[in-house]
């Protein structure tokens, strides 16, 4: 099942973010919980996902944490 947002343009890089979701197996909820982490994400950079360092991921896991998100999504916005 794949899981489709009418509102948002289809990018390669989601795209391609959809297909290994499919590939891997992931549920349709699962599926919408990692596109919007990675969209949260983006905002914060300000900029697309795929240009981020590993100091950029973690400095957003900090903010998460600052921000009082709890552990299971930070894991989840991780994955």
């Amino acid at each position: 099942m794949t899981t489709y947002q009418a509102n948002a343009p289809i990018t390669p890089l989601r795209q391609r973010m959809q297909q290994d979701m499919v590939m891997r197996g992931l549920g349709a909820h699962t599926q919408q919980d990692y596109v919007r982490h990675v969209r949260n994400f983006a905002a914060f950079l300000g900029r697309p996902p795929d240009s981020a360092t590993a100091k950029d991921i973690r400095h957003y896991q900090l903010h998460q944490h600052e921000t009082g998100v709890g552990p299971a999504t930070i894991n989840s916005t991780v994955s």
